[in-house]
């Protein structure tokens, strides 16, 4: 008698198979970020789970941010990381520190994506003049040396897959005067998949997705239309940081993104079991004219 567990394995790999026929060759940008890049265990499988997706044929870019770490090495140097509206105030002093991490933990993730035998590039929005930015302007105060993306030059990213590397990037960016600025790691995601007209955007974070009632864990949406999740978002559904996260998947897809993901990077491979399987675990969004699962075989 053949052991059920191996049939169960048998039956994911099949349950996968449309999904890698369809997205062979694809584009898929990953935002890595929050607390999965804090722990080993989870940085290791999220490493795994892209490692896997370009084995099987897709062409992924990861785009991370750092901020968990950056505020601990502000904190070591005695300076107290500030916040307006949520994002970081970014002086001369912080500027230095948030590059100096970022490259950091670039080049571990770097690191750990060749110790798996695929070979990666690390690079920043600086590189190539992969992403110009100007400064960021918000209600509330000055926030320093935060960038908005203004244009991306995606050559550099095209020539990296066309060679067969697995990207990297991290989220700091030039202004016209070649001043340095850090950018929002989920708008360089949004930005960069967009001028990639990436076949997915994957956001891993805190967050399981998006709730049709944030206070009750049941009301995890898996899929959105576009429409649907404006009406969330105008009828107070959802609030707080899910708000320009929403914002920004919305803009993806309308500026040519196919689908974007929302996923909760704690929970170890929520890439693969978003991406492999007919129902997903997190929040999928969707252009208005899109089909719901692509195969549904219940």
């Amino acid at each position: 008698m053949v052991n059920q567990a191996l049939l169960d394995k048998a039956e994911v790999l099949i349950e996968a198979l449309p999904y890698i026929q369809r997205f062979n060759r694809k584009i898929v940008v990953i935002k890595y970020g929050g607390s999965a890049m804090l722990d080993d265990e989870l940085k290791k499988n999220v490493i795994e789970d892209a490692v896997l997706l370009k084995l099987v044929g897709f062409k992924p870019i990861i785009v991370h941010g750092g901020g968990k770490e950056i505020s601990r090495w502000v904190s070591k140097v005695g300076m107290e990381p500030q916040f307006i509206n949520g994002l970081r105030v970014t002086d001369k002093e912080t500027m230095e520190i948030a590059e100096m991490v970022l490259a950091k933990v670039n080049k571990e993730l770097v690191a750990m994506v060749q110790s798996l035998g695929v070979k990666a590039v690390g690079i920043c929005g600086k590189d190539g003049g992969l992403l110009k930015c100007e400064k960021k302007q918000v209600d509330g105060g000055d926030i320093g040396f935060v960038g908005e993306v203004t244009e991306v030059n995606p050559k550099v990213l095209y020539d990296l897959l066309e060679k067969d590397f697995l990207p990297i990037v991290y989220p700091i960016g030039y202004d016209n005067r070649f001043e340095t600025y850090n950018i929002n790691a989920d708008d360089a995601a949004c930005a960069i998949a967009e001028a990639m007209k990436a076949e997915k955007l994957a956001f891993l974070s805190d967050v399981e997705g998006v709730y049709k009632d944030k206070d009750d864990p049941e009301s995890l949406i898996s899929e959105l239309y576009v429409h649907e999740a404006e009406d969330l978002i105008k009828e107070g559904y959802v609030g707080g940081g899910m708000i320009p996260k929403l914002k920004g998947c919305i803009d993806a897809i309308e500026n040519g993104v196919n689908r974007v993901h929302l996923l909760d990077g704690r929970i170890p491979h929520s890439l693969l079991l978003e991406i492999f399987t007919n129902k997903g675990i997190g929040t999928a969004i969707l252009r208005d004219e899109g089909d719901k699962y692509y195969y549904d075989h219940e």
